[in-house]
């Protein structure tokens, strides 16, 4: 009986989907904004000698720029203008969500402000990658000249000419990327930005799982330690979803109250609160911590401080101090944005206006310390979550040399961005059958 129910379901949802025009406009768009984003990624900056710099990631691949890399579909390996790809926006989304929290004035530009407000805020977060982008884009050329391979500089010609193409172009290529993301956002379906990093991250997918399989088919990899692999990936995605729809609902009442001859209110809610508030942010900000003495030991080609070398050493991926320090500052940042984005304080006020409470709890103070205290249970569930997705494919790349490599900070990301979209065309399609339903039976509304 399921079985059909759910064969009916999607016969609808298909037929939906089918009659659904605009729906099918809006995902044609966003597959040729995310084409357009692919072809960026083959353009290179100009004054480099590619051969050179190929070389140079070839061994710096473990770092940051790895990392980089990953998350711009090959960009930085190419060192195309797009190759810083969002990340300036992506950083200074987070400072500016760190300063208003700690900055009255911006705090109540977000409270108070509206929609005028919040337009403030993005224009601050736009200046702030321009200047994030300005200062990256400049230490990337002032990097690239410093660059050594086995015939030569990686630029071709280096100079105040070479840093100034560098950075305009790397500031050119963001902003695109941001706006690109900006028009996916309001014409199409999903998050822009989160797109866009989406696609650079399954863009190298297909030629991970080839060489894989090619090693397979040498002798290099078993068939089955092929096939444990592949049900351990499936396993991990199945966690991850299940984890982040994890909720912790908390009952909320409001009580009755007579306006004239009737009884208004007295409905029994709930307050879900998520698992993970903090997303991947403490992932990626732990793995740039540690990445960064390893990045610099390795462009510096073992010139640079000695210090970068020994923590190089020691906090290689897959060291023992480097998998304890990378756990320790995942639930770090997990409990540091959480209070950030989640104000027990400022919630259990809200509450306390909208006249509603807690079952057994005292309205004020005494609710926020129950919103206090839950927080911080579920986000201990939350943090061990993170960080176990993040540790456990740095061990089977460590111990085993498992060389299909999808590091957790990337499967959270690729899972998190699959559930937002497809949730949003679902959504799509339910209002295009809900207005079908209106037509079929003539109905026009009205009072």
């Amino acid at each position: 009986m399921s079985i059909s129910t759910s064969q009916s379901n999607s016969q609808a949802q298909m037929g939906a989907f089918s009659r659904a025009k605009e729906l099918q406009k809006k995902l044609l768009f966003v597959l040729f904004a995310l084409i357009v984003f692919r072809l960026g990624t083959f353009i290179p900056i100009p004054g480099i000698d590619s051969n050179v710099f190929q070389e140079i990631f070839s061994q710096n691949s473990g770092g940051l720029l790895g990392m980089f890399d990953m998350f711009v579909g090959g960009a930085v390996q190419r060192m195309s203008i797009f190759a810083l790809g969002v990340m300036p926006y992506i950083s200074a989304s987070i400072i500016m969500s760190l300063l208003t929290a700690v900055n009255p004035t911006l705090e109540q530009l977000k409270k108070d402000g509206g929609e005028q407000g919040r337009q403030k805020i993005n224009q601050y977060t736009r200046y702030g990658t321009v200047f994030l982008a300005t200062l990256q884009g400049y230490g990337l050329a002032v990097g690239l000249e410093n660059m050594m391979g086995s015939t030569g500089s990686a630029v071709i010609d280096p100079g105040i000419f070479f840093r100034l193409t560098t950075v305009v172009t790397i500031i050119g290529g963001t902003l695109f990327l941001l706006w690109l993301g900006e028009q996916i956002t309001q014409r199409g379906v999903g998050n822009g930005v989160s797109l866009i990093i989406f696609a650079g991250i399954v863009a190298n997918l297909p030629a991970a799982v080839a060489s894989t399989l090619e090693l397979a088919r040498t002798g290099a990899l078993s068939p089955f330690f092929i096939i444990i692999l592949i049900l351990f990936v499936l396993l991990i995605f199945t966690f991850i979803v299940f984890m982040e729809r994890a909720q912790r609902k908390v009952f909320v009442q409001y009580p009755k109250r007579q306006v004239g001859n009737k009884m208004f209110g007295g409905e029994a809610s709930h307050m879900p609160l998520k698992l993970n508030m903090s997303g991947v942010i403490p992932a990626i900000f732990a793995s740039s911590v540690l990445l960064l003495p390893l990045t610099l030991s390795g462009l510096s080609g073992g010139r640079g401080p000695e210090s970068f070398n020994i923590l190089s050493n020691y906090l290689a991926p897959g060291k023992l101090l480097y998998l304890i320090l990378y756990l320790s500052l995942i639930m770090f940042f997990c409990f540091f944005y959480t209070s950030i984005v989640f104000n027990p304080k400022e919630t259990a006020d809200n509450l306390k206006k909208n006249g509603g409470f807690v079952p057994g709890i005292r309205p004020g103070e005494d609710t926020a310390n129950y919103f206090d205290y839950v927080i911080t249970r579920i986000t201990v569930v939350g943090a061990l979550y993170l960080g176990l997705v993040c540790i456990i494919p740095e061990i089977l790349r460590a111990k085993f040399s498992v060389p299909f490599y999808f590091g957790g900070t990337s499967l959270l990301i690729v899972v998190v961005v699959m559930m937002d979209t497809i949730g949003q065309i679902q959504s799509h399609l339910f209002a295009h059958r809900y207005e079908d339903l209106l037509k079929k039976t003539d109905f026009k509304g009205g009072l």
